[in-house]
């Protein structure tokens, strides 16, 4: 989600997604007086729909549409320019380290409670007070910590007044305003969280959002229907949204053939090419924000070892992979960060693939026979890896050349994440879709000490990175934050917590009776001005 560095690819994105406008009929979408239907298919289930204790891309894509943000990414250009929401304007102090909401007066929760600055105040403080439930992952990842920790950014959330909210920092952040508008910190009803209790996010979700939860079929589906009381104008336009889950991506383009469905994400790559001259749907493109990996739990042995690490870094045939499971149109992946976002290191030279020195390296580690270990991969194809499970083998494979046998362990999305989080993998696949289109959002996020257990999976802790990462958050300065965060790849790349595989071209397809539909960057899908002819 940036915005200047994403102009040119922006550009031909939005040329072919407005495509979608074509005319046709949809046996999938349903008729009403006040509207349609439209079902997404997608490859798993979300694990809450309390915005704040998650941190998949499924969760949000549903959430984007029940709750909104105090400010928002300017989601009809495709990009992350900041603009208002429910927040209808803000000052920044001169010092950055005071920023002053006004908020639009007159919104409601669905639940008819006031939406005003007190429910801002109670929203943040529940975040910063979760340190003894550590279920809020997402906030000590963006903000530094917790209450109490040395690392939190913010100094205090105050209401002055009923539709003014005001931060106060500790130090400036580059990118504050950007992280308020990421979907896990959308503004929920208090009343409807101290209502439900721990049944928030399951049997009850509760936003000023342009759609209503209705119900929620486990590992199948979740309906939404349009609040017909939004705050916004002439906004929604569907009468209702259906998210089902099809957990295989050629299944999942049957059911789209077939008017099962009439959007999906997870299009194989190797699928494209027979859309062509199809004029019942189009296949457009995600802007190109996102990493595939491979990372090594470092507390564990052998991955403490960073001679292990780099040894595997050299045992990865990335050529291949992007042939074999992304049809040659991923972008072989250096750094943990993508080309298209500021301070992206082109000087650094990836590991090459040579398997007769990264055993000569795993035998001066200590390991001249190889070792044995778990590979943990997702069950569920993602917009970063359309084909995990062969992902896998691929790599399990080149890594028995060196000695190195690799049991591969699939799991369900959602338990997935929880065992990564709880650090119960020594190795895994994973990958990001930014969620602010800032390089804080993938350096410091996925990788510093302070997100190690909710977004940094790999437990990965180095105090020059972290010292990095805070003056380039700090900085205001784009040439300063570029120089700091070239620095700061140098530092991983040396480290190798992970090893990054590629950049994906990920692709969607609908049908070209769908208007107002365009790929978000971060994966979230804001639905609000969708409609079907």
């Amino acid at each position: 989600m940036k915005k200047k560095y994403l102009s040119l690819t922006l550009a031909l994105v939005i040329a072919l997604a407005m495509a979608l406008t074509g005319c046709g009929n949809s046996s999938s979408s349903k008729s009403s007086d006040s509207g349609k239907t439209l079902v997404f298919g997608r490859g798993a289930d979300t694990t809450s729909l309390d915005p704040a204790v998650v941190t998949d891309g499924e969760s949000f894509r549903v959430t984007q549409n029940i709750y909104d943000t105090l400010v928002a990414y300017d989601y009809k250009n495709q990009s992350t320019d900041v603009k208002p929401s429910l927040a209808k304007s803000w000052k920044i102090s001169s010092d950055g380290k005071t920023y002053t909401f006004t908020l639009n007066k007159g919104i409601k929760f669905s639940d008819g409670t006031a939406f005003n600055a007190d429910a801002v105040v109670y929203n943040f403080d529940r975040w910063m007070n979760g340190k003894a439930s550590g279920k809020f992952a997402y906030f000590p990842s963006m903000f530094g910590g917790y209450k109490g920790d040395a690392g939190l950014v913010i100094k205090s959330v105050t209401a002055p007044d009923e539709n003014t909210v005001v931060f106060t920092l500790k130090r400036s952040s580059a990118p504050f305003l950007k992280n308020l508008a990421m979907s896990p910190f959308a503004i929920a009803s208090p009343a409807a969280i101290k209502k439900y209790g721990s049944k928030f996010g399951t049997s009850a979700a509760v936003g000023t959002g342009p759609f209503l939860f209705k119900n929620w079929k486990k590992n199948n589906t979740i309906t939404l229907v349009k609040n017909k009381h939004y705050w916004k104008k002439g906004l929604p336009k569907l009468d209702s949204i259906v998210f089902k889950v099809i957990p295989d991506n050629s299944a999942r383009l049957n059911a789209l053939k077939n008017g099962e469905i009439d959007l999906m994400d997870g299009l194989n790559p190797s699928d494209i090419d027979g859309l062509k001259g199809n004029k019942d749907l189009h296949v457009s493109y995600r802007p190109p924000m996102n990493v595939a990996y491979l990372g090594f739990n470092v507390t564990m042995k052998p991955f403490d070892n960073k001679k292990v690490r780099q040894a595997l870094n050299m045992a990865v045939d990335k050529e291949a992979l992007n042939k074999a499971f992304y049809n040659g149109q991923a972008q072989t992946a250096t750094n943990p960060m993508p080309p298209v976002l500021l301070g992206f290191d082109k000087s650094i030279k990836d590991y090459p693939f040579d398997l007769k020195a990264a055993k000569k390296l795993l035998a001066e580690a200590g390991y001249p026979h190889g070792f044995t270990t778990t590979l943990y991969t997702m069950s569920n194809p993602r917009d970063y890896m359309p084909q995990p499970a062969k992902t896998a083998e691929a790599i399990q494979a080149t890594f028995g050349k060196i000695g190195v046998k690799v049991k591969i362990e699939n799991v369900e999305w959602s338990s997935y994440i929880e065992k990564l989080q709880k650090g119960g993998a020594p190795m895994y696949l994973m990958g990001w879709i930014g969620d602010n289109g800032d390089p804080d959002n993938f350096l410091y996020t996925l990788l510093d000490k302070d997100s190690a257990g909710s977004n940094n999976l790999s437990f990965y802790k180095s105090e020059p990175l972290h010292k990095v990462l805070i003056a380039a958050q700090t900085e205001t300065n784009d040439a300063k934050r570029v120089a700091l965060y070239e620095k700061a790849q140098k530092i991983i790349h040396e480290d190798a917590p992970w090893v990054p595989l590629e950049y994906a071209k990920a692709a969607l397809v609908g049908k070209s009776t769908i208007s107002g539909y365009l790929p978000s960057p971060t994966g979230s899908e804001p639905l609000e001005g969708v409609t079907i002819k």
